[in-house]
C-alpha cells in the first residue's frame, strides 16, 4: 500500500500508481467516442463516464502528489491552455475549498475539456417528469443515471442504446464546465460547491487527444510496411487511451464507436463482430463495440491497421496422419466462411451499429460470421474433465448476462473465431486458423464454459515485446509463433499451439478470474503456463503416458530457466506475494501502487510465470493431478466474474482437500515456502532431479554425447591429414527435446566449427521455431560461427519478442563483428522496437 502524496515518484523506474479513489466513487460504464488521426499520430475524442458514489464522502479530494498539469474551468481549449501557463499544484490545492475531487488515472493525454452531461431529455422517459417546477436538479440527475446503471441483465441492450444516447446529450447548461486538473499520473475534476461523491454529477464527457509519445498504444509499421496503431500492453496500461479508473476492483463495462481510415480494419475487445458504416460521406468508416460483462478498464484493447482476413485452409496440421478426407469434408460442412470482401463491406442491410439492429443473443449472431465448427455433440477424442462432476454453477457476481449460465454456452466446445493478419503473413497465419479449433475444444474440455461469445487472433507487429497477449475476445500474437516455411515443409506447430494454449487459458485466468491485487501476477501468468501444458496435450491427443513425459520436459525446461533467473536478479523481484500480509489493501480514497511495475529488471523476467507454475505442480501432486484438475472447474463455476487473492484460491483447496492439511501443508506453509519469499523452495529442487531421468531427457543426453565426443577429438593437435568422419545415426528429437540439445550443449566450452557445421545441416536448425533457433544463435554467438550471423541479424530484426538479451550475448563477447552486427539491428529496428526492449537494448548495446 502507498502512503497518499508521494511527488517524487519516478515514473520511469518506480512503482506504479493508480491514483483513482474508487473507494469514493466507481466508474460503471465508459462510453468511447474516438478518431484515429495516422497523419499526427493521436486519437481524438471523447470518453463518457456513468460514475456512481459508493457511499463514502470525501471532504478534502485528491491529495496525491502533484507535479504540474493544467487546471480549466472554460469551454474555449485556448483559454484553457492559456490557464495552463499560471496553473500549479499549489493553486489548484489552495482553491478547494472542501470540494470533493473525481481521480482518474490518467497520463500523456491533452484534456480539452470535462463536463457534466445533461442525461434529462434522454431518460426522463424512464421515471416521468421531475417534480420540481423550476427545472431539473441535481438529486433529478443522480435518480435519472440510478436507474440506468440498475437496468436488469436481460435488458442488456436497451441499456446500451441509452448509453449511447446519453453519451450524445448536450452538456448541462449554466455549470456544465467543470475545473480539472491533469499531473503525470492522474486528471482530477471538481464541481464548486459539491463536497461528497454522492452530490457529484453522475455523467460526465472528458474531451482529450491523445498523444504521439503516449505509453499505452504504439504507432508503428506493419510487416507490410503499412502504418498501424494498437495497445501493446503497456505497463501504464490504458491511462494514455483514456482517462479511467485502473484499479482492477473498479469493473466496468463499456461501448465503443471508432473512427479508422477506410481502408483500415478496427478490431477491438467486443462481444460481437463489428460492421463498419460510413461516416457521413468522409473518408473514414466508423466501427462499433460493446461489452456486458464487467471488467478491469485496463483489459480494454485496441488495434487499428491494414489487417486482412485470413481464409479457410486445409488439411488441418495436426494428427496428419489420422485426419483423412472424411474428417476434412466434415469440418468444411460445419465452417461458414467470411470472405475478405464481405468482411470489409459489410451486407446491405448490416451498415448500422450491431448494437443497434442486434435482436437475437450474440452466440446466435456470431455463426453467421465466423469460422468455426459445430461439436457441441461430438464426444471428446479422449479425456474429457466435464464428466467427472456436473454443471453446479452457483454465480457469485454482480448482475451481468452470464455465459455460465447459457445452457448452449456449456455444449460450446469451439467459440466463433477469426484470424487477422498482414498480408505478407496470411499463408504463415494459417496454421493459426487450423490450430484454434483443437486449442478451443480441449479448453473446454478442461475448463467448461468459454467465458467469452468470440474470439479474434491478431498478428501484431514484430516489434511487439512478447509472445502474445489476451484480452476479452481478442489475442494478440507475435510473428515469432509463427511456422518457418521453405516450399511445401513448415515446422512443427509445438510452439504456436502451445502458446494459444496459454493464450486461450488466460480467459478463465487473468480476464473471468482477475488479480485482486496486480502484484500477483501468478494468479494470471502461473495458472495459464500450468494449463497450457494440459491444454495443448489435449489437443495433440496425447496418452496419459506422453501427456505426462511431455509435462516432465516442459517442467526441466522451466525449471532451468528459472533457476538461471533466480541467480541473476534481485532478491525482492523474485516473490510472488511482495506486498506480503498487505497484499489487495489500498489506502482510505482506494489509491495504491503496483509494486515494481515499472522496474525495467522485471519487465523480461518470468518468475511469475514458472515459479507460479511450479506452485499448481506441487499442489497437483499433493491432491493428484486428475482431482486437481476437477478442482479447478468447481473453483472456475464458483469465481467466474470476481476478483481474487491468492488466499480465496488456496483456502478453497484446503478446505476441498483437508487430508493435505493434517499433513502439514497448511496455508501459512505455503505462503512461507513458495510466496512470500525469494528463492526455490525445496520440493523444486528435490523435484527438478526426477525430471532430470526422464526418459525424454535421457534421450537427449545420448544425443549430446553423440555431438560432444567428435567435437573433441577436433581439438587436438599434429593432425596430419584430414580423416572421413564416421557415420553417425541420430535420434528425431522433439521441438520441446531440441531446445534441451541445444541448452545442454552450451555448457560446452568448446565447440568445433565442423561441428556447428554438422548441427545446422542435421537439425535445418535456422529453420526450425523461434525457441529451439534462439538456442541456436546462443550457440553461434558463443562459438563465433560466422557462417550463420546473417541469420543471427534476421533473428534479431524479425524475432523481437525474443532477441533482447541476445544483445547482451553479442556485445559481452568483445569480438568486433559480433558488436558491428549488434548495433547494426539495433539501428535497423529501434523505431518500431517496444520502449521497454528498446531502453534494456540499448543499455546493453550503447
Amino acid at each position: 500500500m502507498e502512503a497518499e502524496g508521494d511527488p517524487e515518484l519516478d515514473p520511469d523506474r518506480d512503482d506504479l500508481p493508480l491514483r483513482a479513489n474508487t473507494k469514493h466513487i466507481l466508474v460503471r460504464h465508459y462510453v468511447l467516442d474516438l478518431t484515429v488521426h495516422f497523419d499526427r499520430r493521436v486519437i481524438s475524442g471523447s470518453v463518457v463516464l456513468f460514475l456512481q458514489p459508493t457511499g463514502v464522502e470525501d471532504g478534502g479530494g485528491g491529495s496525491e502528489g502533484l507535479g504540474g498539469g493544467h487546471l480549466a474551468g472554460d469551454d474555449s481549449v485556448e483559454a484553457s491552455r492559456t490557464y495552463q501557463e499560471t496553473a500549479s499544484s499549489h493553486s489548484w490545492e489552495s482553491s478547494r475549498d472542501g470540494d470533493f475531487t473525481l481521480v482518474l488515472d490518467c497520463c500523456d493525454l491533452a484534456v480539452l475539456k470535462v463536463e457534466e452531461v445533461d442525461i434529462t431529455s434522454v431518460l426522463l422517459a424512464l421515471s416521468g417528469p421531475p417534480s420540481q417546477t423550476d427545472g431539473v436538479t441535481q438529486s433529478t440527475q443522480s435518480t435519472l443515471s440510478h436507474s440506468l446503471m440498475s437496468m436488469p441483465s436481460r435488458q442488456w441492450r436497451e441499456q446500451h442504446r441509452l448509453y449511447s444516447q446519453c453519451s450524445r446529450a448536450p452538456s448541462l447548461q449554466d455549470g456544465g464546465q467543470l475545473r480539472f486538473y491533469t499531473d503525470h499520473w492522474s486528471l482530477k475534476v471538481r464541481k464548486s460547491g459539491v463536497v461528497s461523491a454522492q452530490d457529484f454529477p453522475r455523467v460526465l464527457r472528458i474531451c482529450y487527444e491523445t498523444r504521439p509519445t503516449g505509453n499505452s498504444v504504439r504507432w508503428t509499421k506493419d510487416q507490410d510496411h503499412r502504418s498501424c496503431v494498437y495497445t501493446a500492453g503497456s505497463p501504464i496500461n490504458n491511462r494514455a487511451l483514456f482517462p479511467s479508473q485502473e484499479p482492477p476492483v473498479a469493473m466496468s463495462t463499456w461501448q465503443a464507436a471508432v473512427r479508422a481510415p477506410a481502408e483500415c480494419v478496427v478490431l477491438m475487445s467486443g462481444e460481437e463482430p463489428a460492421v463498419p458504416r460510413e461516416d457521413n460521406n468522409t473518408s473514414f468508416l466508423i466501427w462499433n463495440y460493446y461489452v456486458t460483462m464487467p471488467m478491469p478498464a485496463s483489459t480494454l484493447v485496441l488495434a487499428v491497421g491494414h489487417w486482412h482476413l485470413v481464409p479457410v485452409a486445409f488439411p488441418f496440421p495436426l494428427d496428419t496422419g489420422t485426419t483423412g478426407p472424411a474428417d476434412i469434408d466434415k469440418a468444411r460442412a460445419g465452417c461458414s466462411v467470411w470472405t475478405e470482401s464481405a468482411f470489409r463491406k459489410g451486407s446491405s442491410d448490416a451498415q448500422t451499429s450491431a448494437l443497434q439492429t442486434a435482436s437475437e443473443g450474440p452466440t446466435t449472431r456470431s455463426e453467421s460470421t465466423f469460422c468455426h465448427s459445430t461439436r457441441e455433440d461430438e464426444a471428446p477424442a479422449l479425456t474429457d474433465y466435464s464428466g467427472s462432476l456436473e454443471y453446479g454453477i452457483s454465480c457469485s457476481h454482480g448482475d451481468y448476462p452470464c455465459r455460465f449460465t447459457e445452457q448452449r454456452a456449456r455444449s460450446q466446445r469451439e467459440i466463433p473465431h477469426r484470424v487477422f493478419a498482414p498480408a505478407c503473413l496470411l499463408q504463415k497465419a494459417q496454421m493459426v486458423l487450423n490450430l484454434l479449433p483443437q486449442c478451443l475444444a480441449a479448453a473446454h474440455s478442461v475448463l467448461g464454459v468459454h467465458p467469452f461469445s468470440r474470439l479474434d487472433v491478431l498478428i501484431v507487429p514484430a516489434g511487439f515485446s512478447s509472445l502474445g497477449m489476451a484480452s476479452p475476445h481478442i489475442v494478440f500474437l507475435s510473428q515469432s509463433v509463427l511456422a518457418v516455411t521453405d516450399g511445401e515443409s513448415q515446422t512443427d506447430a509445438s510452439l504456436c499451439g502451445s502458446r494459444l494454449c496459454h493464450e486461450i487459458a488466460h480467459s478463465w485466468f487473468g480476464l473471468a478470474i482477475g488479480a485482486r491485487d496486480w502484484t500477483e501476477e501468478w494468479i494470471s501468468e502461473g495458472f495459464a503456463t500450468f494449463l497450457e501444458d494440459v491444454i495443448w496435450a489435449q489437443a495433440q491427443h496425447l496418452t496419459v503416458q506422453e501427456a505426462a513425459e511431455q509435462s516432465d520436459l516442459k517442467a526441466l525446461l522451466r525449471w532451468r530457466r528459472l533457476s538461471d533467473e533466480l541467480d541473476n536478479s534481485q532478491e525482492q523481484l523474485q516473490i510472488l506475494r511482495p506486498n506480503l500480509d498487505s497484499t489487495g489493501e489500498v489506502s482510505e480514497s482506494g489509491s495504491s501502487t503496483v509494486k515494481h511495475a515499472l522496474n525495467p529488471d522485471k519487465t523480461f523476467m518470468q518468475v511469475h510465470y514458472l515459479k507460479g507454475y511450479f506452485l499448481l505442480r506441487f499442489l497437483a501432486s499433493q491432491v493428484g493431478e486428475q482431482h486437481f484438475l476437477d478442482f479447478f472447474r468447481v473453483f472456475v463455476n464458483k469465481s467466474h466474474g470476481q476478483l481474487i487473492l491468492s488466499q480465496d484460491f488456496l483456502k478453497m483447496l484446503l478446505f476441498t482437500f483437508p487430508d493435505i492439511e493434517r499433513k502439514g501443508l497448511t496455508l501459512s506453509a505455503i505462503y512461507a515456502d513458495w510466496l512470500d519469499c525469494p528463492g526455490i523452495p525445496t520440493w523444486l529442487r528435490d523435484r527438478s532431479a526426477v525430471w532430470l531421468q526422464a526418459r525424454l531427457v535421457e534421450e537427449v543426453k545420448a544425443e549430446v554425447v553423440k555431438w560432444i565426443l567428435p567435437s573433441r577429438s577436433h581439438q587436438g593437435k599434429g593432425r596430419k591429414r584430414k580423416r572421413t568422419e564416421p557415420k553417425v545415426n541420430h535420434k528425431e528429437l522433439s521441438p520441446d527435446q531440441m531446445v534441451m540439445l541445444l541448452e545442454l550443449l552450451l555448457e560446452e566450452a568448446t565447440l568445433s566449427h565442423a561441428t556447428m557445421h554438422r548441427l545446422q545441416k542435421e537439425y535445418n536448425l535456422h529453420k526450425q521455431d523461434a525457441e529451439i533457433r534462439h538456442r541456436w544463435y546462443e550457440l553461434v554467438v558463443k562459438h563465433h560461427f560466422s557462417q550463420a550471423y546473417k541469420d543471427v541479424e534476421n533473428f534479431l530484426i524479425h524475432d523481437q519478442a525474443m532477441g533482447v538479451y541476445l544483445y547482451g550475448e553479442l556485445m559481452v563477447q568483445e569480438d568486433v563483428r559480433q558488436q558491428a552486427l549488434a548495433r547494426r539491428c539495433l539501428s535497423l529496428v529501434r523505431e518500431d522496437m517496444d520502449r521497454s526492449s528498446r531502453r534494456v537494448v540499448e543499455e546493453m548495446v550503447l
